[in-house]
């Protein structure tokens, strides 16, 4: 049969390939390769961090790398890196599960087209190709919200060996969750999952290694409880709209019981978090925000604020090196009592909501002095900055009184002239500040959310205004 032009094309490329990775050299040749001196342990490493199609196509390279793909530990992600086509995913997964030995490394199901597939789903995730797996991301493509999407248990299999999970866009089965036991469980992902309140405790206590738990716009949980020895971040958003008409039911409180390696403490957006949060325990705290007025009652010790205004200060909470506040007004009274409340403090994120009526005038009484601003402070970022009277005393405040300030940075909805910032320049008396050293700089202002991957010394800084151009 005659080979067609296309065809042909494909097998020159591919000559081509192999030639230049040593494929027609013999051994010294490939050898010589830089690539090719390496071991086949650290080649079987590479191939498993390649997206799957990439991975499976360099048994093409040469002889040295045509066994590699199905010794190294099986990536799969059904996504367009696979096949730009739904229908074409679909073909290719089974194909793949077959020809690969396993065991799996990564099992990535996102946006995942439910339809008439849940026993074919369920199908793969039998495979023998995926055992020992230590990734799974399993999230649906919501086509119908008053659908269910369940979960198929057989994606619970690899709770011995699993050390990532992300759930997304499901219906937990609550049934298992009594069962389930998760030794190896280092991050956990719950987005728009629905599940009881009971499950999800029983999720949690199963986890005892547990260092990361996301939740966001998740229902059925209307209050969770945390206790864990090891847990070191939570970050949460409560508000879902996807499935509230088979389940209404969202989170309201947040109590953290007793969290000994809790550094980061971190709502994924201000405006949607629960209504109380209870901190009792949690000696290492670091890195908290964003604060906001849509909390009705944050509770710390004994210390009370209800919508940002604080009712008592008795307990402090020194650990503290990153805060991250949403400021009506902006309002600098509210601001001070979070800083004594958080002494500390070396980082403070501040976005504003301006109110033509604030009054920030405020002295300083050296007599009466905030630790944070003689001591700690030394980065301030306030994000939408108008230039406003109000806006302009609440920042005065921090140029004339933080003995350690580094960096002041004024995020700006609009884009500002020189002459305007001149002009803001000057009446925020930056002549007159408290730390010489400190450096003011106006900038862009981009995001008003934490990022999916934070840094983990500080999350917000994805937050910083850009540079004008």
């Amino acid at each position: 049969m005659a080979e067609s032009s296309s065809s042909r094309g494909k097998r020159i490329r591919l000559e081509e390939e192999s030639h230049r990775f040593g494929g027609d050299r013999g051994e010294e040749s490939i050898y010589a390769d830089e690539i090719g001196r390496l071991p086949d342990d650290m080649l079987t490493n590479i191939i498993t961090l390649l997206p799957t199609r990439d991975g499976a196509r360099t048994h093409a390279i040469s002889r040295r790398w045509r066994p590699l793909w199905r010794a190294a530990p099986l990536n799969l992600q059904v996504d367009r890196s696979l096949s730009g086509q739904d229908r074409k995913r679909i073909i290719f997964v089974p194909k793949i599960l077959a020809d690969h030995p396993g065991p799996a490394r990564r099992l990535a199901l996102p946006m995942i087209r439910l339809r008439n597939r849940y026993a074919q789903i369920d199908g793969w995730l039998r495979s023998q190709a995926l055992t020992g797996l230590q990734e799974i991301k399993f999230c649906y493509e919501v086509e119908d919200p008053e659908v269910p999407y369940p979960l198929p248990p057989s994606a619970l299999r690899f709770a011995p060996t699993l050390c990532v999970a992300e759930f997304c866009c499901c219906d937990f089965p609550n049934e298992m969750a009594l069962s389930l036991n998760f030794p190896c469980l280092k991050n956990l992902t719950l987005n728009r999952a629905s599940m009881s309140e009971a499950a999800l405790h029983c999720l949690l206590s199963s986890c005892p290694v547990l260092e990361s738990l996301w939740l966001e716009g998740n229902v059925g949980v209307g209050c969770l409880h945390i206790n864990s020895a090891t847990l070191m971040s939570i970050s949460f958003r409560a508000l879902s709209s996807w499935n509230r008409v088979r389940n209404p039911i969202m989170l309201q409180e947040l109590v953290i019981e007793d969290a000994p390696c809790l550094q980061k403490l971190l709502l994924i957006d201000p405006k949607n978090g629960p209504a109380t949060i209870r901190v009792m325990q949690a000696p290492t705290l670091k890195i908290m925000g964003m604060l906001s007025a849509g909390i009705s009652e944050l509770v710390l010790g004994t210390t009370v604020f209800q919508e940002m205004v604080a009712l008592s200060l008795t307990t402090l909470m020194p650990t503290v090196k990153v805060l991250s506040l949403v400021s009506l007004g902006p309002n600098l009274d509210s601001v001070v009592h979070f800083l004594k409340c958080f002494p500390c403090v070396e980082k403070l994120y501040i976005t504003s909501h301006t109110q033509k009526n604030m009054k920030n005038a405020r002295s300083y009484d050296p007599l009466n002095p905030i630790e944070c601003l003689e001591l700690h402070l030394k980065k301030v970022v306030i994000n939408n900055y108008h230039g406003m009277r109000p806006d302009v005393d609440f920042a005065k405040f921090f140029v004339l009184n933080a003995k350690m300030l580094r960096e002041m940075i004024f995020g700006v909805t609009n884009h500002c002239s020189d002459k305007w910032m001149s002009n803001q320049r000057r009446r925020l008396q930056l002549d007159n500040k408290a730390s010489q050293g400190a450096q003011f700089a106006f900038g862009r202002d981009y995001s008003m959310s934490i990022t999916r991957s934070p840094k983990p010394d500080d999350p917000f800084e994805c937050m910083e205004p850009g540079k004008f151009p």
